[in-house]
C-alpha cells in the first residue's frame, strides 16, 4: 500500500511544481517504510506499529508537500534518554539506522513546516524484536550455610532471558518435560515481583533422581523469525558456590608510572566459576592487561585510581567478591592568600601590624602531605615572629599558615610555601607569595560606557571589570539578578583578565551580572564587586504565530495579532497585508494588539493574512490563512457488520460519517467518493451530492455494493463547496467474515486465536483465559472448571477466568464482543423497528469457590451505561450448561460477559458457543436469574430518540 501511495504522492508534488508555482499550501506529510519489517500492524486514524527485529535495519522515508518547499526534521521519543539521532540523519528525508538496537525502539516523529499553518507531524511507532540467551542461577533455601548440596535441600532454578515480546518459559530434566504436578518433587512458579511465564523450577527435598541435566528453553513463538534459544545447567552433588582469594593488600598505594599487579585466586565452586575484574561503576583502564586469574596496570596514572574488584560466578548461590582500593600519590592545585592584620580593620598591609600567609595544595593521600616555608629562597623556622602552623580549624584541610607578627621593614620579600609527601617520588609544589610595600589590596571598577551595555540578539558580547591591586586576584562572575548557572553550567565562572565573553547572545541572557575578587591568589579580605548591566534588544514576539480560519462567503470575520514581549517595546509599529497588498498601517503606544476587520468576505479576500510588529530589532508576524475548504469529514466505526447482499462471491458496506464542522464555511454540495483495491494504483471516483444543509452530528450513510470478497479496499471521502474541494479523510474497509451475509445469526465456539473478535475490557483487574482441556492442567485447581469443551471434546477450546492467585476475591474479568449493527429488513431498507434478538451461550460454574458470571446490554445510545440482562452466582455443577435471554438493542451494540473471583481459588467459570439470533428465544429455560429488556414504551421511545440525537451531536467528541 505504501508503494502506490507513495507514486500518488509523487505524481502530486509534480502537479503542485508544475501548476501550483506562486500557490502557498501549508506542509503535508506521510511516513513510508523499507527494509526488513516482521510486521506493519495499520491501526485506526494515523497509528502505525512498525516490527522489526534487532539487527536488521530501519529505513523510514518522509513524504512531503507543501509549498514553499518544507523543511523536513526527524526526532524521536520514548527511547534511552541518551539515545540520539545523529545529526547527520536529522534534516533528511530518509531516516536509516544500520543494525538497529533495542534501546533505538520508540515513537519516531517526522516534522515538516515551511512558515505556512502548524508545522506538519506524522508519527510511527518502531518495536525492536529480540530474544537473548538464558541464565539459569541456583540457589539453596533460606537459611542453608554450607557449602555444598546434599539430601533433604530444596533447590531453586530460577531462568530468566531479556526480550521482546515476553518470552515463555520450558523446562526439561533430561529429555522428559517437566510441568506443574507432573512430579511430586517438582513445583513450577512465577514470583510476585516479576512479569511473564513461570520461570522458577523448585526441587523439594533433594532425591538421587534429581541430579541431572536441567534444560530452560525460553521462545518468543518464533515471532519475527526469532529461534528458540535453550541453556543447560547440570546439577550434581557437588554443585557449590564460588570462593574465591584475593592476594594483595588493602589499600595499595602506588606512585605515577609504576606497574601495579593484582592476583586473585578461584579456590572453590561446581561447577568451575568464571572470573572478571571491575574498578567502581567504571570502565577498567584500557591499557589494563587481564591473564587468567592476574590483572596489570601498567604505568597507573591518578585517573586509574578507584576500587578494584575481583568477581567469580557460576550461576550457584551469589557471586564471590573481594575488593581492594588503589591509591595514587598526587600533589595538585597550589593556592595561596594574604589576611591582613585581623585585629584591625584595614585591609592594607602596614608596618607593625600583623600579616598571615595562608598556602594550599589537594595531595593523595592526604595524611603523607608535608609543608615547609622559605623566605627569598633560604629555609625558614618557626619563631616567636614568624610563626608556622601546618593546620587551621578556619580552612581547609591541607593548608599551612605563617603569621608574620610586628610586621618590619626586613621582613619585605619572597616567602615560598613548599607542599611534599613523605617518602618522596613525587615532585614537589612551590607557591611564592611577594610580601611588600607595594602590595596593596584590589579594587574593582566598570568603565563607564561597559555598563549599561546595549546588545542584539545573536550578537557576541564581552562584559568587563577592571581590576587593581598586588598580586593581582582572580574575577569570579555571576548573576546578581537571579539564581542562575552561568553559560557553563557552573554558578560562578572564573576570568583571569576581568572580560566575560557571551557568544550568540540570547534575551534570557539580559540582566544584571557580578564581578567580584575571588579570596584565593590575592587577599583575604571583604570580596570586592562591581555590578554590570546587560540589555538585550529583539525583536517582537506575537501570538498567534499561524492560524486557519475557514469561512464562507459574505459573512464577516476579525484578525487579532498581540505582542508578548519585546524589547524596546515603548513604540512598535505595525502593517497588515494580504499576500504582498497592502491594508494598513499603524503604531502600539499604550496597547499591545492590533486588529483587522471584514465586514463581508469575497473571493479576493480568501489568501494568507500578515501582521508584522516591529521594533529597531526586528519583526514579529502573525499569519492568518483564510480559505474556504471544508473540514474533513470523520468517518464513523461502527461494527463491522457488513450489508445484505445474495451473490456469493462479493459483498458490500454501509458507509457512515459525520462532517466536522459543517456550518464553518459553504453549504456541502457533494462528496467525491474514491475508492481503490488496497495495493493497487486506480482509484474509481464518483460525486455523492447532498440536497440540504448538513447538521453538525448527522450521520451521513451511503452503501459501497460488488465489493470483492474478501479483499479490503481503500475508501477517500472528500466535501465540495463553492471555494472547491476541502479535506480528505480516508479508511480501510475490510470484509467482515465472522457475521454471516443476512446477519440472521452470529456464533462463536473460540476455536480459532482471533476468538471471532471478542476483545478484554483493559479496565478490570485481569482477562478471561482461552483454553482446552488438553493443555489445562486441573491438578493446580482440582474440583473446579470443565473437563471438555461444550461439545465433550477434550481438543475443543473455551473461554474461562482463572481464579488462582495473584487473583482477590471480587477481581472482575469482562468480555466483549464484537460491535453490531441493527439488521436491515431488506437490502437496502430501513432497519426493524425495535428488533429483537437471542442472546445465547452455554457456562460452566463448578467449584466450591464459585463467584458470579454477570451478562451486561451496551449500546451506542447509551454510552457509560451498560444494562443487566442475566446474572448467575455460586455453584452448579461440573457440566455445561445453557443460557437464553432476549434483547431488544435500540442502536449498534455488544454484549459484556463478566465474570468475578469469589472467595477461593476453587471458582474457574467457563463459556462456550456464544451465539447471537435475530428473533425471540424458542424456549428460554425457566431461571429467576435470567430478564429479557421490555420492549420500549412511547416514553422509552422518546427518551430513544432524544439520546439518539444526543450521541449524533457527540459524535465530533
Amino acid at each position: 500500500m505504501d508503494v502506490s501511495f507513495a507514486v500518488l504522492w509523487l505524481l502530486a508534488a509534480l502537479f503542485e511544481g508544475v501548476f501550483c508555482q506562486g500557490v502557498y499550501a501549508p506542509p503535508n506529510v506521510r511516513i513510508i517504510h523499507s527494509g526488513h519489517a516482521c510486521n506493519i500492524e495499520e491501526e485506526r486514524y494515523t497509528e502505525r506499529v512498525y516490527t522489526i527485529r534487532e539487527g536488521e535495519t530501519l529505513k523510514l522515508t518522509c513524504l512531503v508537500l507543501g509549498h514553499p518547499r518544507p523543511q523536513i526534521r526527524w526526532t524521536k521519543t520514548a527511547g534511552s534518554a541518551t539515545d540520539r539521532i545523529q545529526d547527520s540523519s536529522v534534516f533528511n528525508e530518509t531516516l536509516r539506522i544500520t543494525r538497529i538496537q533495542r534501546h533505538q525502539g520508540g515513537r519516531y516523529y517526522c516534522k515538516a513546516e515551511n512558515g505556512l499553518g502548524t508545522p506538519a507531524i506524522k508519527s510511527i511507532r518502531v518495536d525492536v524484536y529480540y530474544l537473548d540467551d538464558p541464565v539459569v542461577t541456583v540457589h539453596q533455601s533460606i537459611g542453608e550455610a554450607k557449602e555444598q548440596f546434599y539430601y533433604e535441600r530444596t533447590v531453586f532454578l530460577r531462568c530468566a532471558a531479556n526480550s521482546n515480546p515476553p518470552v515463555r518459559y520450558s523446562w526439561r530434566r533430561g529429555r522428559e518435560f517437566l510441568s506443574q504436578g507432573s512430579d511430586k518433587g517438582v513445583e513450577i512458579y512465577e514470583p510476585f515481583f516479576t512479569q511473564g511465564e513461570t520461570k522458577i523450577l523448585k526441587l523439594k527435598n533433594l532425591r538421587p533422581q534429581d541430579y541431572a541435566n536441567y534444560t530452560c528453553t525460553a521462545s518468543v513463538r518464533n515471532v519475527c523469525g526469532i529461534p528458540d534459544k535453550s541453556v543447560l545447567f547440570r546439577l550434581t552433588n557437588k554443585t557449590a558456590s564460588p570462593t574465591i582469594k584475593l592476594l594483595v593488600e588493602d589499600p595499595i598505594v602506588a606512585n605515577p608510572g609504576q606497574t601495579v599487579i593484582l592476583v586473585c585466586i578461584i579456590s572453590g565452586g561446581e561447577p568451575t566459576p568464571t572470573l572478571m575484574w571491575v574498578r567502581n561503576t567504571e570502565e577498567l583502564p584500557k591499557k589494563s592487561i587481564l591473564k587468567s586469574e592476574t590483572l596489570t596496570i601498567p604505568a597507573i596514572s591518578t585517573e586509574d585510581a578507584g576500587v578494584y574488584s575481583c568477581v567469580a560466578s557460576n550461576n550457584v548461590g551469589n557471586p564471590a567478591k573481594k575488593s581492594t582500593n588503589i591509591v595514587v600519590r598526587a600533589l595538585k592545585k597550589g593556592r595561596f592568600w594574604i589576611t591582613p592584620d585581623p585585629y584591625h580593620n584595614d585591609d592594607n598591609i602596614q608596618i607593625g601590624r600583623e600579616v598571615k600567609i595562608s598556602c594550599q595544595v589537594e595531595a593523595t593521600p592526604p595524611e603523607e602531605l608535608m609543608f615547609s616555608w622559605l623566605k627569598n629562597g633560604r629555609p625558614l623556622r618557626s619563631s616567636e615572629r614568624m610563626v608556622i602552623t601546618q593546620t587551621d580549624p578556619d580552612v581547609a584541610p591541607g593548608a599551612t599558615n605563617l603569621d608574620i607578627i610586628d610586621l618590619k621593614f626586613t621582613d619585605f620579600g619572597t616567602y615560598t610555601c613548599v607542599a611534599s609527601l613523605k617518602n618522596g617520588g613525587i615532585p614537589e609544589i612551590s607557591i611564592d607569595v611577594n610580601i611588600s610595600s607595594t602590595t596593596v589590596p584590589p579594587n574593582l571598577t566598570v568603565p563607564r560606557e561597559k555598563s549599561p551595555l546595549v546588545t542584539q540578539e545573536g550578537d557576541t558580547v564581552d562584559l568587563q571589570c577592571l581590576v587593581s591591586g598586588k598580586p593581582k586576584p582572580i574575577i569570579l562572575w555571576s548573576r546578581a539578578d537571579k539564581e542562575a548557572p552561568m553559560l557553563d553550567g557552573n554558578m560562578q565562572t572564573e576570568s583571569y583578565d576581568g572580560v566575560l565573553r557571551i557568544v550568540n547572545v540570547s534575551r534570557e541572557m539580559a540582566g544584571t551580572y557580578r564581578c567580584q575578587t575571588s579570596q584565593y591568589n590575592g587577599f583575604n579580605v571583604k570580596p570586592r564587586e562591581a555590578i554590570v548591566e546587560l540589555i538585550v534588544l529583539y525583536p517582537p514576539t506575537v501570538e498567534p504565530v499561524y492560524t486557519e480560519i475557514r469561512q464562507g462567503l459574505g459573512r464577516p470575520f476579525s484578525l487579532s495579532c498581540r505582542v508578548l514581549r519585546a524589547h524596546p517595546s515603548k513604540v512598535l509599529d505595525y502593517e497588515w497585508k494580504l499576500g504582498t497588498r497592502l491594508l494598513t498601517v499603524g503604531q502600539l503606544d499604550t496597547r499591545d494588539e492590533t486588529e483587522y476587520h471584514v465586514r463581508a468576505l469575497n473571493r479576493e479576500g480568501y489568501g494568507a493574512y500578515t501582521c508584522d510588529i516591529k521594533n529597531e530589532a526586528g519583526a514579529g508576524r502573525c499569519t492568518f490563512l483564510v480559505t474556504g475548504k471544508a473540514y474533513a469529514p470523520e468517518f464513523y466505526y461502527d461494527t463491522y457488520s457488513i450489508l445484505w447482499q445474495n451473490k456469493p462471491r462479493v459483498y458490500g458496506f454501509k458507509l457512515q460519517w459525520t462532517q466536522m464542522n459543517p456550518n464553518a464555511v459553504d453549504r456541502i454540495m457533494a462528496y467525491r467518493l474514491g475508492i481503490k483495491q488496497t495495493g493497487h494504483q486506480r482509484w474509481w471516483e464518483q460525486e455523492i451530492p447532498t440536497e440540504d444543509n448538513i447538521q453538525k452530528g448527522e450521520l451521513l450513510t451511503y452503501n459501497l455494493t460488488e465489493l470483492i470478497k474478501p479483499e479490503a479496499y481503500q475508501v477517500r471521502l472528500t466535501p465540495i463547496t463553492r471555494f472547491g474541494e476541502g479535506d480528505s479523510t480516508e479508511r480501510i474497509i475490510r470484509y467482515s467474515a465472522p457475521v454471516t451475509p443476512d446477519w440472521s445469526k452470529f456464533h462463536c465456539a473460540f476455536e480459532e486465536d482471533t476468538i471471532c473478535m471478542f476483545t478484554q475490557d483493559k479496565t478490570e483487574e485481569f482477562d478471561w483465559t482461552r483454553h482446552s482441556a488438553a493443555t489445562r492442567d486441573t491438578k493446580y485447581t482440582p474440583n473446579t472448571g470443565p473437563s471438555s469443551d461444550r461439545t465433550g471434546s477434550k481438543q475443543g477450546f473455551y473461554m474461562y477466568i482463572e481464579t488462582s492467585r495473584p487473583r482477590l476475591e471480587g477481581d472482575k474479568a469482562r468480555l466483549l464482543t464484537p460491535s453490531f449493527n441493527l439488521a436491515p429488513k431488506n437490502p437496502y431498507g430501513n432497519v426493524v423497528t425495535n428488533p429483537t434478538y437471542c442472546f445465547s451461550f452455554f457456562y460452566h460454574m463448578y467449584g466450591k469457590h464459585i463467584g458470579t458470571l454477570n451478562v451486561y446490554l451496551r449500546q451506542k445510545s447509551q454510552t457509560g451505561q451498560d444494562t443487566s440482562v442475566w446474572t448467575l452466582s455460586g455453584n452448579q455443577g461440573d457440566r455445561w450448561r445453557q443460557a437464553r435471554v432476549n434483547i431488544n438493542p435500540t442502536s449498534s451494540f455488544q454484549m459484556v460477559l463478566e465474570g468475578i473471583r469469589g472467595t477461593g481459588i476453587e471458582g474457574d467459570i467457563a463459556v462456550d458457543d456464544v451465539t447471537i439470533e435475530e428473533g425471540e428465544c424458542r424456549d428460554p429455560p425457566p431461571s429467576s436469574n435470567i430478564r429479557s429488556l421490555a420492549s420500549p414504551t412511547a416514553m422509552h421511545i422518546w427518551q430513544l430518540c432524544l439520546t439518539l440525537l444526543l450521541v449524533l451531536v457527540g459524535l465530533r467528541r
